[in-house]
């Protein structure tokens, strides 16, 4: 395990990139991790982490919260809308905001609790087919029905495309934000986080180089 090290590295990037320390939160991404790498980590006192899946997070956060304390969860995997009501209550910010219907499930949600997680937009830079969110040709748009729901994302997240230079899709993704008035940005993973930090990042997402290589259920 590799947290000391990871913030080590986020600190230098800050420097280099001549911003504050302290600018740039870092996402422990704790998804099928086992409970005993992820109470490490808790146990060096790291309070911020993501999860890709509801019912994973649900069946493990709420203890952990009981025994170590204040913690935030970043939702950063794909959200159903039939799962939306139960990630509100379980997650304190959502990154993967990325289609109308999900807004029009939140903006209901909002309406009944009066209050929601922080929402990021997910902005599929790389234009893949496959990919969730929101085209940046449709962001503008998406945008202003978010906000004419009375939704208040306060950033943008993408996934660069895998195996190609994340620079161009960061500096997108910043200039976006720039345009519409967000501050957060959600963006750099393991292998690519010190560019996402020069380019901006104010949220890194990082796993498998704090706990190691994920062991997927068969």
């Amino acid at each position: 395990m590799a947290l000391v090290d990871i913030q080590e590295r986020i600190r230098q990037a800050e420097r280099a990139a001549d911003r504050p320390e302290g600018a740039v939160a870092l996402i422990a991404v704790s998804k099928v991790q086992p409970p005993d790498r992820v109470e490490a980590v808790l146990a060096q006192g790291h309070r911020m982490f993501g999860e890709n899946y509801v019912q994973e997070a649900a069946a493990k956060w709420p203890a952990w919260r009981d025994r170590f304390g204040p913690l935030e969860v970043h939702m950063i995997g794909p959200l159903q809308s039939n799962k939306a009501k139960q990630a509100v209550d379980l997650f304190d910010a959502i990154h993967t905001l990325d289609r109308p219907s999900l807004a029009q499930k939140l903006a209901g949600l909002q309406q009944t609790r009066g209050s929601l997680p922080r929402l990021f937009v997910q902005v599929n830079t790389g234009e893949e087919p496959q990919k969730a969110g929101v085209l940046p040709a449709d962001l503008p748009a998406f945008l202003r029905d978010c906000r004419a729901m009375d939704l208040s994302p306060i950033g943008l997240m993408c996934i660069p495309p895998e195996g190609q230079d994340s620079t161009p899709h960061f500096a997108m993704l910043a200039r976006m934000a720039a345009e519409h008035g967000l501050a957060g940005l959600s963006m750099g993973m393991s292998g690519d986080f010190e560019a996402a930090i020069a380019h901006g990042a104010t949220h890194i997402r990082v796993g498998s180089a704090i706990f190691g290589a994920r062991s997927y259920p068969v």
